[in-house]
Order: C-alpha cells, then structure tokens, then sequence
C-alpha cells in the first residue's frame, strides 16, 4: 500500500501532463459530491489535491501563479463536464438543427466556468503559506471565485462546492445562517483540511489539529440541524389544498402548435384524475399548479384554451400555470418577441396575475448580442426569434384562499439572495420548470437540490412543479413532504407547508459569509506577509 505522505509529494512533485491528468481526475471525482449520488465523503480524498497542486505550483515561475492557475483550470474542467454533461441533452431535442452544437457546449461551457476555479487557484497562490492558514486562503478564494461564477455574464452559480453539504439535511441547516457561500467556505476549508496531514514543518506543533477541528465543526453542523429540524416540525396553511400536475410531455411536442389540443386534454385530463377512492379529482383542490411553459401557444389568446381552463375549474379554485406571454401590441402587429412568464387564472377564466421572468437562460431563452447572432443564422433552443423578454421586477403574487407566493422559472431558483425581499417577504415560493430538456439525467436532481437549499435560506416552503419531474413540495427546513418522481406521469397532492420566522441568512444576507471570508484573508494575508519578513 503507498503512504499517503508519498502520495502527496508525487503530487506536489508533479509537471506537465501528469500534474493535468491529477487535477482534471481530482476534478471529476469531486462532482460526485452533488445529486444525485451526494458522495460528499470523497472530498476528504480530492479536496487535498488541490492544497498540493498550489504547493507545487511554487515551482514554476513568477511566484508560481500561472502554474496554480492552469492547475486550477484542469481541476474545474474535471469537475464540470461530468457535473453538466446533461445540458447536452438540450441539443439534441431538435437534433437537425443543434446536434453539431453539442461538443461545444458539453465541454465549452465547463471551460468557461473553470476559468473561476483558475482564478480561485491563482488567488490562494498569490497568499500562499504554509500551515493551516494555507487551507484558509484556499477557502477564501475558492468561495470568491464560485460567488464570481454566480454573478458575471448573467451568472451560473450551478453545483457550487457549497451544495456538497447539503445531504444529509441536518448538514443543510447551517444554510439557515450562512446562506450557500457560507456552505461553501466551510466545504472546502473543511474536506480540504487533511492535507495538513502530510506537513513535516510545523515546528512540533501537531499536523491534526486542524483536521480534528474541521471534523468537529461537521459533528456540530450536524448536531445543530438535527435540533433545527426536530424543533421545526412540518405545518401546513389551513384551507389550501395542492394539487401539481406533471405531464411528462416530450419536449418537441410543447413547442409544437400542431400539438395544441393534444397537449390541452392532457393537462385537462391528468388535473382531474382522481387519486384513490375518496378523490374527486381536481375538486379536491384549491390551488391547481401546472408547470414552466406548458403550452405551445400564447395561452390568453386562445379562447377556446381559456374556456376549457374556467370549465375545469371549481368555484374557489385557481391556476398557477407556466405560458409564453405575447407583448402588449397594437391588433394585429406581429408578435417577434415575447415573455416567459407565470399567470394566476380564476375559476371564471379571468386573470388575476401575471409574472414574467426576470433571469432569462443564455442560449436558451435569448442570445448575447441577439441580433447580430441571428443575422449569422444562430439562434436560441427555444426557436423565438428576437429571444425571450426579461421581466421588469419580481415581487409576490396574490393567490385567492392562500398567502401571497414568490414565482421563480426554472433557473431561478439557484439564485441564492435574488429569491426574497427582507421588506416585502412571502409566503411561500413557487418554482415552474420544464427540466424536458435534460431528459433522465443527473441534471434534474441537482435542480432539486438547489431548490431546496432556498426553502432552507429563507424559511419559506417551496412547491415544484416540473414537466417531465422532479414535481416536488418542500416545507421550509428543506423536507420534502411530497413528490413526483424523474420521468413520471401525474399528480400530486399535497397541503401547502408554513412559513417559519425569517432565518438569520433571511436577515443578513451573506454578510456572514463575507465576514468568514475576509477574516480568512486577513489571517493568509498576515501569515504570507510575516514569512516574506
């Protein structure tokens, strides 16, 4: 058996294609910490990889920062196209016209998003030391870099190192405090501690210290949210009853005017299903909820599809339903762009509400530079000429016989901070999806995942519903009291969790986080400037 001290140095020592060939499978490894598998454990094995790598990046020239970059960037490119492999999927919907696009974005956009790990890499060299302070800067900068991710060229925030502590749930309940960028400091600076293992210059000072630390601060995650959760039991609004349909409709048929009416009896079929003997199908409900786009057409203009709606619909029922909204124009101008949005429908076929969404998807909702690329003949997955339109602003809605909801579509909801306003909070969250695209793959899961992470922030239940699944209602510490599974077919009742009292990370935001953050530089900072003295 090799000693694990030989190990690290082979790492440490290692050039050239091999030190690449070391980050890019360290990489990979470590993406299966995320859903669906949650193997977070294995961080203990992959994260001190990436101590060593920036240890032998001193080697290299101009302090070694190039070096700790390029490693860095292998080490994401391996975490990446095995963590987002399923965006390809998308791209064969209509094979025709995107399969040759594939490639491209299977391992693209993992090379754009390992630019952040580069830079993170880059960083930490940049206030490298030894010791412990080293696992510090390390977790500083990597936290950095992913918040970066979050938020430059619209954002992408997806499968954020933080998320490997959120499973088992008691574990997710520090989010409650420190939000997802708090997780993610705490993640790292964690599984990435036994590196410390392997020092031989700490002066006599014991190399476990930090590691026992690190394992005790999970013992007392853990501790805290089996408290949490055991003090938090699931409640529900009374009078609301849910009912989400999920029709698992392929994804070529939801964009296919063709399909209309075959589209429309399902969703008027599937949401009065009875569901065992003492059902009386959608009369069970008072709110009906259908997912992200769920029509191949401009619903309010439809008048046949808004009657069958009202004739549906109970007296003391509504709708929460996904549509492509067309602009207010002139009769008779011609529709070139148009929302993607949320309506709140009546019994009586009225609408009540609408939300158009605000974080648009790139290259599936619009292009960057949208006419130029369309005068090159690229266009968006979604085919809408001109691109989708973004909202002007998110606030929540009115629902008749329930609190009021915050809508999120799709990829919303893996914004952490751009859910709730402190002044103007909710009482629960709704997020439509159409996870169509991504077929049976890892990638509706991790959508599930972060999702449930937002319920666990902000102390608000979350009801999902998704096209093709996972349909899911989530109470505010993160259970998920009810569920349709991946691929599956029909509906789900459910009572409408409680709202507990705002969480600190609900109050702070991630000033918390920040503060771990930039009390760790300063200590990597000091420790760096005391061993130039």
């Amino acid at each position: 058996m090799i000693p694990a001290r030989s190990i690290g140095s082979a790492i440490i020592l290692s050039w050239g294609w091999k030190r690449a060939a070391i980050a890019l499978s360290a990489g990979a490894a470590s993406s299966l910490a995320m859903a669906p598998f949650n193997a977070w454990p294995i961080l203990f094995l992959t994260f001190p990889v990436m101590v060593w790598l920036i240890d032998g990046a001193g080697a290299g020239r101009w302090r070694g920062i190039p070096a700790a970059a390029m490693a860095g960037w292998w080490f994401g490119l391996g975490y990446f196209v095995p963590g987002l492999y399923w965006i390809g999927y998308a791209f064969l919907v209509d094979a025709p016209t995107f399969a040759w696009l594939l490639p491209f974005a299977v391992l693209g956009l993992p090379a754009y998003l390992a630019l952040f790990t580069a830079f993170a890499f880059a960083l930490a060299r940049l206030i490298w030391s030894s010791g412990a302070s080293r696992v510090l800067a390390l977790a500083a900068s990597l936290t950095i870099g992913e918040w970066l991710r979050g938020q430059m060229l619209s954002g992408f925030p997806w499968n954020a190192f933080g998320y490997a502590l959120t499973e088992p749930l008691a574990l997710a309940q520090t989010a409650s405090l420190i939000g997802l960028w708090g997780l993610t400091f705490l993640a790292v600076a964690i599984f990435a501690s036994p590196a410390l293992l392997l020092d031989t210059d700490l002066r006599g000072r014991r190399p476990w210290i930090a590691p026992a630390m690190a394992l005790l601060l999970l013992v007392i995650m853990g501790i805290h949210g089996m408290v949490r959760l055991a003090l938090q039991p699931t409640g529900h609004v009374a009078g609301v009853k849910l009912r989400i349909m999920q029709p698992n409709v392929p994804q070529d048929a939801r964009f296919n005017y063709a399909a209309k009416a075959e589209v429309m009896q399902k969703y008027l079929n599937l949401s009065d299903r009875a569901t065992g003997p003492q059902s009386t199908g959608v009369r069970d409900a008072t709110v009906l909820i259908w997912p992200e786009s769920a029509f191949p057409f401009f619903l309010t203009r439809e008048a046949d599809a808004m009657a069958q709606i009202a004739d549906l619909l109970p007296k003391g029922t509504v709708l929460i339903t996904g549509a492509v909204r067309a602009p207010d124009l002139p009769p008779g101008a011609k529709i070139a762009r148009a929302y993607n949005s949320i309506y709140v429908i009546d019994h009586d076929g009225s609408v009540l509400s609408v939300y158009d969404k605000l974080h648009l998807v790139p290259f599936g909702e619009y292009l960057p530079f949208q006419d130029f690329a369309e005068k090159l003949g690229f266009v968006q997955l979604t085919k809408v000429s001109g691109g989708f339109i973004p909202g002007l602003r998110r606030k929540p809605m009115e629902v008749p016989g329930a609190p009021r909801m915050l809508p999120l579509i799709c990829y919303e909801a893996v914004f952490p901070r751009d859910i709730a306003s402190r002044d103007d909070r909710p009482g629960w969250m709704i997020n439509l999806t159409n996870d169509g695209w991504f077929g049976i793959s890892t990638g509706p899961y991790q959508h599930l995942q972060q999702a449930r992470l937002r319920a666990i922030e902000e102390g608000l239940p979350l009801v999902r519903a998704a096209n093709t699944g996972v349909s899911a209602v989530i109470d505010p510490v993160g259970r998920i009291v009810a569920r349709l599974g991946l691929g599956a077919e029909g509906v789900l009742d459910s009572g409408l969790p409680t709202a507990i009292k705002p969480t600190i990370y609900a109050r702070t935001g991630d000033i918390p986080a920040a503060i771990m953050v930039a009390a760790a530089l300063i200590i990597a900072i000091r420790r760096r400037a005391a061993k130039a003295v």
